[in-house]
């Protein structure tokens, strides 16, 4: 993994336990505010925000150990980076900030970012798909199928002793 993608997985992962306390707020939210239990469009949207804010995080970490082998320019390495934990952060935020007053009956026009966030992961998926598509398998033959080479023994590595014939006594 190259120091930049090694330094995203680090911002990463320290950014996913905010997704833990997130599930913890969900929950207490729903043991202890009637209002809360009362909105079925409130709890969909807080629940859909907080697993796609889980499973981005998590793809984004998936996303960063291949990225570095795709075969991309660095600008378009640097955009697959970043466009997953984008898309982990505009898709929640579009849940969330959408049914953020607690009367809410129907969502609010932040919800449109959403689209905004899908539109950002499907490129960032397309790019890192056809990067790793477009890179070199080592030791495989272009159709997919092992090499000769990959396929024969290793070759000898230098001169072996030959074994000594037993001695009569």
């Amino acid at each position: 993994m190259s120091p930049q993608s090694r330094r995203v997985a680090g911002v990463v992962l320290i950014v996913l336990p905010t997704v833990v306390l997130g599930g913890v707020s969900v929950l207490s939210l729903l043991i202890g505010d009637p209002g809360y239990r009362d909105n079925p469009l409130r709890q969909d949207l807080w629940r859909a925000g907080h697993a796609h804010a889980g499973v981005l995080l998590l793809l984004s970490l998936v996303a960063l150990r291949y990225v570095d082998e795709a075969r991309l320019s660095e600008r378009a390495r640097w955009f697959v980076r970043l466009a997953f934990p984008a898309a982990a952060v505009l898709l929640p935020v579009a849940f969330f900030l959408s049914v953020l007053v607690p009367q809410a009956r129907e969502p609010g026009p932040v919800v449109h970012l959403a689209y905004a966030g899908a539109v950002v992961l499907v490129s960032g998926l397309l790019t890192l798909g056809v990067g790793l598509l477009r890179s070199e398998t080592p030791r495989s033959a272009p159709s997919g199928s092992p090499s000769h080479d990959a396929l024969s023994p290793p070759a000898p590595r230098g001169p072996h002793p030959r074994p000594s014939a037993p001695t009569s006594p």
